[in-house]
């Protein structure tokens, strides 16, 4: 590493302070930060020396997304592969869908790094890591078949509008990976939903239906996989979605290393289990809405629900920060989310929806969270004068 360190100062001195390239500075400094730790201290105001930096958090928000990322590939192969052949290889399955992901994680990174430098060096600050977690999401919450431009296109839009507009990393208020996927979904629906682009290649496949659990129920027809099978992930969806079992794996992650809210976590799934007991509850007045007789519990581990409950809802930049409002704020989630999906046909899915509506409302529900606690302490202030 000390070789690796020479050779960076080297390479920097250019770009130093008063040296010819000094406005290219912050694109060579994001190199060295990316492989060693920050060499700088805070001058002045109150801080806290902590070994958890921004790079660490987001690199442990990473870390916990392998698990879906390697199901969502091999899952992309088998659900094409098995189609065609009596038996796929698991090999096989994963290099098919390794074909497919890793061109798109490819452009998401070259287009909003190319981005973020640009913007770093015209405003002469520095490089941040938050898109290291934002250029893998994009990528696992789209159809597998999508085109490489779309997807460069929506990481533009994400990165233009749903960050830099704002201010840039820690300062938007809205998740930029369900940005990009908000702004495909409008810009070019017929990509984005549909019977033919949840599985590999389902055009050129007789007879293969590429539709979600969800657009079938909700265009009324039957479904044929166990719960077992949405739980496992062996279903059509978006690459890393489908398996509840891998991203649990990755929120115990993100709960452990406190890098998660469990709070957000839980109660956004408390908040979808109750609005599908709800719906349950009252499915025998409306026995032409599947998704109203679908079991609350199947609601939790189809779509992207528990995806962007574990690793969208939980952005500390987009979401509550107060306690009571993590609370509020993850439950509400939960609650619209199966409430999209079931009163929205032309739009199953409503995960995304929700967590981009709670984004916006996050600041007004911290906001009276903080003003219900300043009341309760006037209220004890006076109560204390009144009995001294």
């Amino acid at each position: 590493m000390e070789w690796i360190r020479q050779r960076l100062d080297k390479i920097k001195e250019p770009f130093s302070k008063g040296k010819k390239f000094e406005k290219y500075a912050p694109a060579v400094n994001a190199l060295d930060t990316f492989l060693f730790v920050p060499n700088h201290t805070t001058k002045k105001g109150a801080h806290i020396r902590d070994a958890v930096d921004l790079k660490r958090v987001m690199i442990t928000v990473v870390l916990a997304l392998i698990p879906a990322l390697i199901f969502g590939m091999w899952n992309a192969g088998y659900q094409y592969l098995s189609q065609i052949q009596a038996e796929v290889g698991f090999w096989e399955a994963l290099g098919h869908g390794a074909i497919k992901l890793i061109p798109m994680i490819v452009v998401s990174y070259a287009v909003g790094l190319g981005i973020e430098f640009a913007f770093a060096i015209f405003r002469g600050h520095e490089v941040n890591e938050g898109y290291l977690v934002t250029g893998l999401l994009i990528p696992m919450i789209m159809p597998i078949d999508i085109p490489l431009w779309m997807v460069a296109i929506s990481v533009v839009f994400a990165v233009l509008i749903g960050k830099e507009a704002f201010g840039g990393t820690g300062m938007n208020i809205l998740n930029p990976a369900l940005t990009a996927r908000a702004f495909a979904f409008f810009a070019y629906p017929t990509y984005m939903s549909g019977t033919k682009v949840w599985v590999s290649e389902a055009s050129d496949v007789d007879a293969v239906s590429g539709e979600t659990i969800l657009g079938k129920l909700a265009s009324g027809n039957e479904v044929a996989y166990s719960s077992m099978d949405m739980f496992s992930g062996l279903i059509p969806g978006s690459i890393a979605e489908t398996s509840t079992i891998c991203i649990l794996a990755g929120a115990l992650l993100l709960i452990l290393t406190k890098v998660g809210s469990w709070r957000i976590i839980l109660s956004g799934f408390i908040g979808a289990a109750i609005m599908g007991l709800i719906f349950n509850s009252l499915g025998g007045s409306f026995p032409d809405n599947d998704l109203m007789n679908f079991e609350w519990y199947n609601h939790l581990i189809i779509g992207g629900l528990a995806f962007g409950i574990v690793f969208m809802a939980t952005d500390p930049v987009s979401a509550a920060q107060t306690t009571k409002g993590k609370w509020i704020y993850g439950f509400l989630i939960g609650l619209f989310a199966v409430m999209i999906r079931i009163f929205n046909p032309a739009y199953p899915e409503g995960i995304m929806m929700a967590i981009l509506l709670m984004n916006v409302f996050a600041p007004t529900i911290d906001h009276y969270v903080i003003q219900g606690n300043v009341k309760k302490r006037k209220k004890r202030v006076k109560a204390q004068v009144k009995t001294a």
